[in-house]
């Protein structure tokens, strides 16, 4: 089963909070429907900028231990080697969610045959 190990931030980059997840998309969701159970307004956690996503389950439990003794500029060392500007990731996942999900079957089209041998 696949396991995610995400940081989350706020707009500021105040607090960086290190999760592990079997689902990644619900956890956001999560986040954004409860804005403020963690932190006040000010710092709400709404901005995914690192993840890796593990099969095993017992490897990620591993690593997700491992990241969490990171010191905050470990962290940041981690976030910038894969997303320099500390771009929200989220966008990216919803788009390859919708592309994933959307995608059309490509059928030829009888038009386009009989023109073609005409």
């Amino acid at each position: 089963m696949k396991r995610f190990i995400y940081i989350i931030t706020d707009r500021n980059r105040n607090n960086l909070h290190v999760g592990l997840s079997s689902d990644l998309m619900k956890t956001l969701q999560f986040y954004r429907d409860m804005p403020t159970l963690f932190f006040d307004n000010a710092q709400q956690l709404n901005r995914l900028v690192y993840f890796e996503e593990i099969n095993n389950e017992e490897m990620a439990m591993e690593r997700f231990k491992f990241v969490s003794t990171f010191t905050r500029s470990q962290k940041e060392k981690m976030i910038r080697s894969v997303n320099a500007d500390w771009i929200d990731l989220t966008i990216g996942l919803t788009y390859e969610q919708q592309q994933n999900r959307t995608r059309p079957q490509m059928r030829p089209s009888f038009g386009s045959r009989l023109r073609a041998t005409a």
